[in-house]
């Protein structure tokens, strides 16, 4: 009972330490096991990796199925909490996460790792940087007991701008580093990471609260 009522599972309860396992697993696999991923990297289109987005969709198809766009209509309503969003996830966060990473990957730690490896790891950084959190909103929503109306909200805005900010935002701050990444790159990954499983979760939200009910779909279905 405990559990039900905390409103999280206990995968949801323990992420940290999945996270933590699958890092210690993906480093020993990478170093004693290099044919698993030397296979798996002949499986890519445009440098993006084909079983690394299948991964992903898994990971975020449940979430993306409690995104409902019909909530956007509720914008006017509390505009303050999406505005701060909004500028933290797209006018603060890129530009801070590039300006912390060059001084950690170029200044801190520049005797301990090489200035490609610095370049690397900085463009790592920007992508991360410019893409805001989705399915894990949901999560830190339960957690802190927040408005699940008002986060759907939140989490469907941020859906819409990422398609059309996060390729402009990443190859401006790429460029500044004179990291080149084809735009064919970048679009595929929106498309693939983004746009697929959310159109996936959307139809699903959609055929199963028509057939069954919203009740049904919250309830026992997600």
């Amino acid at each position: 009972m405990k559990e039900q009522n905390s409103g999280i599972s206990f995968f949801q309860r323990y992420l940290t330490i999945w996270v933590i396992i699958c890092m210690v697993l993906g480093v020993l696999v990478g170093k004693y096991l290099p044919g698993i991923p030397a296979f798996l990297n002949q499986f890519e289109y445009a440098r993006v990796s084909i079983p690394m987005a299948i991964l992903i969709w898994l990971m975020i198809y449940p979430m993306m199925m409690k995104v409902d766009f019909q909530s956007i209509k509720n914008v006017g309503r509390n505009p303050k909490g999406l505005f701060v969003t909004w500028i933290t996830n797209w006018l603060i966060k890129p530009f801070t996460m590039y300006g912390i990473a060059s001084l950690f990957f170029f200044v801190i730690f520049k005797a301990f790792i090489t200035p490609d490896l610095a370049t690397d790891y900085l463009a790592g950084a920007v992508l991360l940087g410019a893409a805001p959190c989705t399915a894990m909103v949901f999560v830190w929503s339960t957690l802190t007991k927040g408005d699940p109306a008002y986060t759907v909200v939140q989490v469907a805005t941020n859906d819409l701008i990422i398609l059309f900010a996060f390729v402009p935002i990443v190859k401006f701050l790429l460029g500044v580093s004179n990291v080149s990444v084809p735009w064919d790159t970048l679009i595929l990954s929106v498309v693939l990471f983004v746009v697929i499983p959310l159109a996936g979760g959307m139809l699903t939200h959609s055929v199963v609260v028509r057939k069954k009910g919203k009740d049904y779909f919250e309830n026992t279905f997600v």
